[in-house]
């Protein structure tokens, strides 16, 4: 086992932890969630290359994509 295949796990941990965190109602939570997801998109891509896993490549970037776009949608004054 490479050392890079470790990256799954806590690019896993995060994306538990940024869904937690995301369907909370504080607003300072929701965007901790985001960053959590975000880091959790590059973790998977990072692993995804390594595993030549191009189909969770994409799907990270297209969720990472679906995630900012969401973030714009509920910024202060955007309602």
């Amino acid at each position: 086992m490479d050392l890079i295949d470790l990256v799954q796990w806590p690019a896993m941990l995060a994306t538990v932890v940024a869904a937690w965190l995301i369907a909370s109602l504080e607003r300072r939570r929701r965007t901790i969630g985001f960053w959590c997801f975000m880091l959790s998109n590059v973790l998977w891509i990072i692993w995804g290359l390594h595993a030549s896993a191009w189909a969770l490549i994409v799907l990270q970037v297209c969720l990472a994509g679906l995630n900012i776009r969401g973030a714009r949608k509920n910024a202060p004054g955007n309602a």
